[in-house]
């Protein structure tokens, strides 16, 4: 053996001596006798220091400090000449893993303090809040922050009771609608896991079906996990669990509950004192035992994008956990998004929908007018109503409530010309031209400017329109129209959860719609269909489509009277998907054009949002892989405090191809490590897949 050698082995030699070497804390910490290094993972959030620290634990704490508790660490400072740690701040963490040694030959810092026993961090849960982290290029601290809520003592303390042993598998009920909806039923109580699309049909009964599917996974001895949009469908969900199964079987995991009792329902589900949880956005990560279904209620709603970061969508998280819980999955709506269409397409998923004669005898009549389409009446103009919206809400008004969807909420938020229909914009600053009020002069909504002497820059008509009107310029207008008839208005700043099921006008912007008591609502009318599909977003069809579905879907079948009247343009792909009411044709067409586009979910992409040298210094640290492109940057539109626009913003879409999504994101984070690094913590906004691309 040469000597070049011998001294190589003798390096490595000393190398492992001291990795494994006895770990050594600060001067008067007595070590805990077995594995007494905790790896640590600190809650700072930091892309730079996604990694896990390695501390000392003291022997008085070694009972306590196990993997999965919540602790208090010293992080930062450094250590001084007698070993001690000197400075640093405690900072909360989370212990992942016990070991008989260290990485580090120095002294470790002890741990400062082992908040609580409890074991929230379960070895599942880590390694799911770690594939989110790595998908959407964020840290493990920060997907934890979503995933564990803030702990409550007084929680804590209290016992959890004993599980109730597993229910009958239930009979299939409206499930025999579906084709193969009782075999997905089968299936489930027989401890399997398919993965279907659910394409519901209108009306009441998919909460009850929703049901069923849990308390066929409990009766098969798995856990369920539902996830819904908003907490009116929470409840809808909560009530038929409760007449199905009776109390004690599942775990409503929502806001609404406040802090200490949803973290005490929690608790049940980590404790395995109940196996289902239903809850909104943040319930994908309950650590549900032994995961048999993930359910996602509508999953192209907004309310399922987390807006914190790393910006993790519902569905995508509920993919991850199945995939490596090996649980069943069914996605489920009245629409159906091209993520949804992909999975069916790719064969990952099977379809789950009823036939077309099914469909026709639930779904209410769809009528087509434009909004050129002028009133015969007085009192229709007065509603700014097509003659057939005003006449068929007329109509139903003797059989029940008609519901009335308005795009946008308040009184006359947009303006155009009467004439050309260009957008009135200001002088100033470019921005859209409001109404606040009935009386008052037209407003800047981008700057605040008055204007008092507009006319069109395009054909010079001083008549202006009113392009979006909101809810409460609706309400008022119906008001004139129907002056015998209620008028109830359901939005962002009051929501309403039901309505009685007797006549009456009830005004809602999309997402807001009540209930109503009863068969439902006798008719609906959308209201600025054009509004909708004309915005600038590459989901502007698909978006209303699912919000028209979702409306009509509240109305009593057409035998029964039910009709929905649209304004909008008939030819329009998404108004004749809803004539027809196919939303897995329209998903259908939208995939095979984003096929052509190279756009999401064919390929995947992100978008790195900021100022335009921080945006620069991003994009040329970025080591992207073979084939990649990337879009821009381009100016895009920032609004700060009050709704002041503030320019000088930029975005690039960076794209790559199917299998590249990991190296993609791995890529953006290490390239933002750097940047902070050696330009400074000038903020980037890095978001993989968006929801929203304008």
């Amino acid at each position: 053996m040469s000597s070049a050698d011998g001294t190589g082995e003798q390096l490595a030699f000393i190398r492992e001596t001291v990795r494994r070497a006895k770990p050594r804390a600060a001067r008067g910490v007595v070590l805990a006798e077995r594995r007494p290094v905790a790896r640590v993972l600190v809650d700072k959030g930091v892309l730079s220091l996604d990694q896990y620290f390695d501390y000392a634990v003291p022997e008085a704490m070694s009972e306590d400090a196990q993997p999965g508790v919540r602790v208090r660490v010293r992080f930062g400072g450094r250590v001084g000449a007698h070993g001690r740690r000197e400075g640093g701040a405690l900072h909360d963490g989370f212990v992942v893993e016990r070991r008989d040694d260290s990485d580090y030959a120095g002294p470790l810092a002890p741990l400062a303090r082992v908040l609580s026993p409890e074991r929230v961090l379960t070895p599942k849960l880590l390694r799911l809040c770690r594939a989110v982290a790595d998908r959407y290029a964020g840290t493990l601290a920060d997907v934890l922050q979503l995933a564990v809520p803030p702990r409550h003592a007084g929680a804590e303390g209290e016992p959890s009771p004993r599980p109730l042993p597993p229910p009958s598998a239930p009979a299939p009920g409206s499930w025999e609608r579906y084709a193969h909806g009782p075999g997905f039923l089968a299936s489930l109580a027989g401890g399997h896991a398919p993965r279907a699309v659910w394409t519901a049909l209108p009306g009441p009964e998919w909460p009850a079906e929703i049901a069923r599917a849990v308390a066929a996974t409990l009766a098969g001895g798995r856990g369920a996990l539902v996830v819904l949009p908003d907490g009116r469908a929470v409840a809808r969900v909560d009530a038929a669990l409760r007449a199905l199964l009776g109390e004690g079987r599942h775990a409503v995991l929502a806001a609404e509950a406040g802090p200490q009792e949803r973290y005490r329902r929690w608790l049940s589900v980590s404790r395995g004192s109940v196996h289902a949880a239903v809850g909104t956005r943040a319930a994908v990560f309950a650590p549900v035992r032994d995961l048999g279904l993930v359910v996602v209620w509508s999953d192209g709603d907004s309310s399922h994008g987390d807006p914190n970061a790393p910006y993790p969508h519902v569905r995508e998280v509920a993919l991850l956990r199945a995939a490596e819980e090996g649980a069943a999955v069914l996605l489920g709506g009245v629409s159906m998004t091209v993520e949804a269409a992909q999975l069916l397409r790719s064969g990952w998923a099977r379809p789950l929908a009823a036939t077309r004669e099914t469909v026709r005898q639930v779904a209410p009549r769809v009528r087509t007018v434009t909004e050129h389409d002028q009133a015969r009446d007085g009192a229709a103009r007065a509603a700014r109503l097509p003659s057939v919206a005003w006449e068929t809400a007329r109509e139903a008004l003797t059989r029940g409530p008609v519901l009335v969807q308005v795009p946008r909420r308040g009184y006359a938020p947009r303006l155009a010309c009467g004439r050309c229909r260009e957008t009135a914009r200001c002088r100033a600053c470019g921005g859209p031209l409001e109404s606040p009020a009935a009386d008052s002069a037209l407003v800047c909504a981008w700057c605040g400017t008055e204007e008092r002497d507009w006319h069109c820059a395009e054909c010079g008509s001083f008549r202006l329109r009113a392009s979006v009107v909101g809810v409460r310029r609706t309400a008022e207008e119906l008001g004139k129209a129907f002056p015998s008839v209620p008028v109830r208005t359901s939005g962002r700043d009051a929501v309403l959860a039901t309505v009685p099921g007797t006549p009456a006008l009830v005004l809602a912007t999309p997402g807001a719609e009540p209930v109503a008591e009863g068969p439902g609502y006798a008719a609906a009318l959308l209201l600025d269909g054009w509004a909708l599909l004309n915005r600038p977003d590459l989901r502007a069809g698909e978006e209303t489509v699912r919000r028209w579905l979702t409306a009509a879907a509240l109305v009593r079948p057409a035998g029964e009277g039910g009709t929905v009247v649209v304004v909008a343009e008939a030819a329009a792909r998404p108004v004749q998907a809803l004539v027809r009411w196919d939303p897995a044709g329209h998903a259908g067409v939208e995939l095979d054009e984003r096929e052509e586009l190279r756009f999401p979910p064919v390929s995947r992409m992100a978008s790195v949002t900021g100022s335009p040298r921080a945006v620069a210094d991003l994009l040329g640290l970025l080591r992207l892989p073979a084939g990649a492109d990337v879009l821009g940057p381009v100016p895009v539109a920032a609004f700060g405090a009050g709704g002041a626009r503030e320019d000088g913003a930029e975005r690039a879409l960076v794209r790559v191809a199917p299998g590249q999504g990991a190296a993609l994101a791995a890529a953006l984070k290490a390239a933002q490590i750097a940047r902070l690094a050696l330009r400074g913590a000038e903020t980037v906004r890095i978001r993989v897949d968006p929801t929203d691309i304008g």
